[in-house]
């Protein structure tokens, strides 16, 4: 088999022809793997928001750059980005060519199977680092995800070699560079686990107004405790959380939809617009109006 910057060179070709085929506008190409996205795009792009989920991203072509917390990185071909906590993203594709476009494979990480792998090979959890990493692709890790994006080629192989494959992915992410950070989410009722439970109850009803003492019950913390792990987890308060994921919701429903600001504003759980368009243009850079009536104008010429 032949390397490429560290990655299969039949990994590169297998996923680019799934993103060729199925990458719709945002470049984003889904996958009949539950769990597993390719994004693929041929010139460098803006910002994007997202709050992320634990997960890694094995970059085949291409440059980029995130945001993460406090944390900037930058990192490309041959390398990987784990993120191993439910954190506010802010990414940016800084090289990428329509000859040669930026192709990245992201497999969201199965927190029930990592806590049985570690039971099963006596990983007990440790230290675990900074809960965002970039490092080359362990060569096993590329090699299962070979194997997995192959299932893709055959789909009636995916409902009988699916899990053993995520299941062979994930043991040697646990096995490899990323390992100690990884173990931490399989410990049974630790601190990443207990928050994670919270951060379900946020991402489920981000709407509406939830109590925190509520989520601190659901992590099973004390309300100091909580919110010191909860920051220590995810680099925001509670609150500081929701709020982010109201806002990247309501540039969704603009941007895609072609809700007005004041519709999506209503719809995410914001009762004040003078609020909403403050807190919008510190995180985006500009008004939730403008960029309204900018999302209407691309889908009226789209018609």
């Amino acid at each position: 088999m032949g390397y490429i910057g560290g990655m299969p060179d039949a990994l590169l070709s297998t996923v680019e022809t799934h993103a060729n085929a199925h990458a719709g506008a945002d470049g984003m190409a889904q996958t009949p793997l539950t769990g597993v996205t390719i994004i693929r795009s041929e010139a460098p792009s803006g910002l994007a928001h997202a709050v992320s989920k634990p997960l890694i991203c094995l970059v085949l072509q291409g440059r980029k750059h995130v945001t993460v917390g406090r944390e900037e990185l930058d990192f490309g071909a041959g390398d990987s980005l784990v993120i191993t906590g439910d954190m506010p993203m802010v990414s940016q594709i800084t090289q990428a060519r329509a000859d040669a476009p930026y192709l990245s494979i992201v497999f969201e990480l199965d927190t029930a199977l990592i806590t049985d792998l570690c039971l099963e090979i006596g990983n007990a959890a440790g230290p675990g680092g900074p809960p965002v990493q970039i490092g080359p692709t362990d060569r096993e890790v590329s090699d299962a995800a070979l194997r997995l994006m192959r299932l893709v080629e055959r789909p009636a192989s995916i409902p009988v070699l699916r899990e053993q494959l995520m299941r062979e992915l994930h043991y040697w992410l646990l096995m490899g560079r990323h390992g100690p950070a990884v173990r931490r989410l399989g410990w049974p009722d630790g601190h990443e686990q207990r928050v994670a439970r919270a951060v379900a109850v946020i991402r489920a009803e981000f709407s509406r107004p939830i109590p925190v003492g509520r989520l601190a019950a659901v992590a099973g913390m004390s309300l100091s405790s909580f919110h010191h792990h909860f920051r220590a987890v995810t680099s925001l308060s509670p609150l500081q959380f929701q709020k982010t994921l109201r806002l990247i919701e309501a540039r969704r429903l603009m941007i895609a939809e072609g809700r007005s600001a004041s519709a999506a504003a209503f719809a995410v759980g914001y009762e004040s617009a003078p609020q909403f368009t403050r807190e919008y243009g510190r995180m985006f850079g500009s008004s939730p109006a403008r960029d309204a009536e900018a999302a209407r104008g691309v889908l009226e010429a789209a018609e």
